[in-house]
C-alpha cells in the first residue's frame, strides 16, 4: 500500500471525501460502486467490477471463445483488460482500457471493423502496440448498464471478421450480462 500524506476527516453522516487527484488516477467516476474491504485497522476501497466477481468463468470464456474463432479474444470491464487468450494475449491483459474502447462501451453497441475493407481497427488497451487487422467489439449490457465488453481480434493479414464469429461474440456478451440480471 502507498501512502499519499492526504488526511481527511470523517463527517457527521459518515462520509469521506475522496481528493479529485486520487479519483483521476484511479479512473472512479461518479456513480462508481466502490467495494469496502477492512483488515484489522485498515480500510480499503476498491474500483467494483461486476464481470471481474466471474474470474473463473470469464476466464474459461475467453479461453474457448478463442479455441472456437481461431482468434485472439479479451473480456474487458469498464476499466481494464481482464483476460485475453490467444496470440498476443500478453500484450493486452491486465492493462487499461483506451479511451476509443469505453467510448464504445457508453454507445452500448457492437463494433465491427476489417482493415481489409478500410475499417478503423480500435485499440483495445492504452499503449499497446498489438497490431490488429480485424476487430468486433460487443458491450456487455445488463439492467441498462455496460459493465464491459468482448472482443475478437485478428492479426492475420487481409483477415475479416466472419458472421459466425460475429454471433459467437454477441451470444458470449449475452451468457455474461445474463449472469447479473
Amino acid at each position: 500500500m502507498k501512502a499519499t500524506g492526504i488526511v481527511r476527516r470523517i463527517d457527521e453522516l459518515g462520509r469521506v471525501v475522496i481528493p479529485k487527484e486520487i479519483r483521476r488516477t484511479l479512473r472512479i467516476k461518479d456513480g462508481d460502486p466502490l467495494e469496502i474491504f477492512t483488515d484489522r485497522d485498515e480500510l480499503m476501497l476498491k474500483k467494483y467490477s461486476p464481470i471481474a466477481t466471474l474470474e473463473r468463468f470469464s476466464e474459461g470464456t475467453t479461453r474457448s471463445l478463442s479455441d472456437l474463432s481461431g482468434c485472439l479474444a479479451v473480456i474487458a470491464d469498464t476499466d481494464e483488460i481482464l483476460y485475453a487468450s490467444g496470440e498476443g494475449r500478453r500484450e493486452l491483459s491486465k492493462k487499461h482500457i483506451s479511451s476509443q474502447l469505453e467510448k464504445i462501451m457508453q454507445g452500448r453497441r457492437s463494433y465491427i471493423a476489417n482493415l481489409s475493407e478500410g475499417g478503423d481497427i480500435v485499440p483495445l488497451a492504452e499503449n499497446s502496440e498489438l497490431r490488429a487487422t480485424a476487430q468486433i467489439i460487443v458491450p456487455i449490457v445488463s439492467g441498462g448498464d455496460c459493465l464491459g465488453a468482448v472482443s475478437l481480434l485478428s492479426t492475420e493479414e487481409g483477415a475479416k471478421m466472419e458472421r459466425g464469429a460475429v454471433n459467437l461474440c454477441r451470444l458470449t456478451a449475452d451468457i455474461l450480462a445474463n449472469q447479473f440480471d
